[in-house]
């Protein structure tokens, strides 16, 4: 069972302040408002002085955290973005000593859907249908979703400036002197309650090129090649562009699985980064500066992104409100040797 400096640190008051306001302390001055967020989160953690002294701390499921991934373990290993995130959730919630369990994968066929009513929040990594966010919302009312940019009236949502990073990395290039410029990335996955999974084109940093081609008045330079998330299909799809007589200048990855395969295209062809293309790429994974030259790439703090689910569920769970939250967390781009402004 919970713990008196379990209360404590979910209350951030001392665990000899959380004592008194239990025992009722006569004799211990401290404000009404204090007092009363103590004793109700004492209330919801189902807080008893004689299970605290026998039973194991947060065995309670309403303060347990259920987790829906979109990928599964051997998947999420190849995709640093994900992995990332998922690390954060499990560090986050083991330092408040709240337990992460994950009832279902969200492309698992069958989903015990009852069983989310008995988390104190539900976190979900990755986008599912609207129908799928509302059959999570009628078992459980608290649901953080993270990675999504769809509109989900009622529900938490944590993503990404993605959008806005895809405009500055072309703003950029653009100043440098690049105007062929083309785009290679994933395909948009959102999975339906079934399991199945509808794949587009409308990944959100696709969509903010076609749209930023658009308004610059370079529509005929529109170059958007989709594939899997992978250094295969980055290599395949970047071989077919440079093929071209008219190659661009200019390369917009969205992930850096994609542009390990990028750099291995541009090789093969005989082009050198950045001399002949420049590339950018997103992810920032640890070995884009041991790449030669040095990979250019949007770093995005996933880790922090997990965490930052994990305090909302705690929040959820400790005082539930009526007003969802949309967060938008800042990336950073970091500029290395695959950029390179082209001579007038």
């Amino acid at each position: 069972m919970v713990s008196i400096r379990d209360i404590a640190k979910m209350a951030a008051v001392s665990p000899a302040s959380v004592s008194r306001i239990l025992n009722h302390d006569q004799n211990f001055s401290i404000n009404e408002e204090t007092r009363k967020r103590v004793i109700d989160i004492a209330n919801r953690m189902h807080y008893s002085k004689e299970a605290s002294k026998k039973g194991p701390r947060f065995n309670h499921d309403s303060m347990q955290i259920g987790l829906i991934l979109r990928h599964n373990q051997e998947s999420e290993l190849n995709d640093p973005y994900f992995h990332e995130i998922h690390r954060g959730i499990e560090q986050e919630a083991a330092r408040w000593r709240m337990r992460v369990i994950t009832p279902f994968g969200m492309r698992d066929e069958s989903k015990e859907w009852q069983r989310l009513k008995d988390f104190g929040a539900v976190i979900m990594v990755g986008e599912m249908t609207n129908e799928g966010i509302e059959r999570v919302k009628q078992v459980n009312n608290n649901v953080i979703l993270v990675d999504n940019y769809a509109e989900h009236p009622g529900v938490d949502v944590i993503k990404t400036d993605f959008a806005e990073k895809t405009q500055e990395i072309l703003d950029l290039l653009y100043k440098d002197g690049h105007r062929k410029i083309a785009f290679i990335g994933g395909y948009n996955s959102v999975v339906r309650p079934d399991g199945s999974v509808i794949r587009d084109k409308r990944e959100v940093r696709a969509v903010s090129y076609r749209n930023w081609m658009k308004l610059h008045d370079l529509q005929d330079e529109i170059n958007i090649q989709i594939g899997r998330w992978s250094a295969e299909d980055g290599m395949m799809l970047a071989t077919q562009i440079l093929q071209n007589k008219d190659r661009p200048t200019a390369i917009v990855v969205a992930s850096d699985p994609m542009a390990m395969g990028v750099y291995k295209a541009i090789s093969k062809t005989g082009l050198t980064i950045p001399d002949d293309v420049s590339v950018v790429s997103f992810d920032d994974v640890e070995m884009n500066q041991y790449l030669v030259p040095s990979l250019s790439s949007v770093r995005m703090e996933a880790k922090e992104m997990g965490k930052t689910a994990v305090k909302l569920a705690r929040d959820r769970m400790i005082e539930p409100s009526n007003m969802p939250m949309q967060l938008i967390c800042a990336s950073k781009l970091m500029i290395r040797e695959s950029i390179k402004k082209l001579k007038k």
